[in-house]
């Protein structure tokens, strides 16, 4: 059985619900919500999409420990290291090709979750390229979520090296890990919203 906590993550003026769980009940009933709250917008659903491993430096593989899912301010850290199990709805959500799942090298997160886990992202749209095109900046094609973040919505993503370095493996995450992991999708997912609306 799987450990669920339930926090608040401040980010700007925003709260984020976020749900940090080894569960896969938990993940189950996390995407229930989504599906419920978004029924109107599922056929054009954004997502924003991170994954978290520890890093090694030196030779050798670190397997992806954390996903991170956010949807308008409702955000899942799912701790794959530690899940009791990964539940058939999760791979079914990040295989329906109407979602759009949004990030900075999304695509190499989606490779990892694949290689890892067996888990498919159907759709994904890599934000630095989609920046670049929308706002006529062909230099943010090769810049981090921080960046992209700052050029469209006008906001200071905090990233700080010895979070981004961390033990993203531990089964207690600290509470500047969950709100990294939870600040990186739900940036994701805004900036995703904004350029695919063209509303920035």
């Amino acid at each position: 059985m799987g450990e669920t906590k339930v926090y608040t993550v401040k980010f700007e003026d925003d709260e984020i619900i976020t749900t940090v769980t080894s569960s896969g009940e938990a993940v189950e009933g996390w995407l229930d919500e989504i599906y419920s709250v978004h029924r109107r917008r599922l056929h054009k659903l954004v997502v924003g999409l991170d994954v978290e491993w520890r890093p090694l430096f030196g030779p050798g593989y670190s397997p992806t420990a954390l996903l991170q899912l956010c949807v308008g301010r409702r955000c899942l850290i799912f701790q794959l290291l530690y899940a009791d199990y990964v539940p058939d709805a999760l791979a079914e959500f990040l295989d329906d090709p109407d979602f759009r799942f949004v990030g900075v090298g999304v695509d190499a997160d989606a490779e990892r979750l694949s290689n890892d886990y067996d888990l498919e992202v159907t759709t994904t749209v890599d934000l630095a390229e989609l920046a670049a095109q929308e706002m006529g900046q062909p230099d943010l094609r090769n810049k981090g979520l921080k960046a992209v973040a700052s050029a469209v919505m006008d906001v200071s993503v905090d990233k700080p090296q010895w979070v981004r370095t961390g033990p993203w493996d531990n089964y207690y995450l600290s509470g500047e890990q969950i709100q990294y992991a939870c600040v990186d999708a739900f940036v994701s997912f805004e900036v995703g919203r904004m350029l695919l609306s063209g509303n920035y």
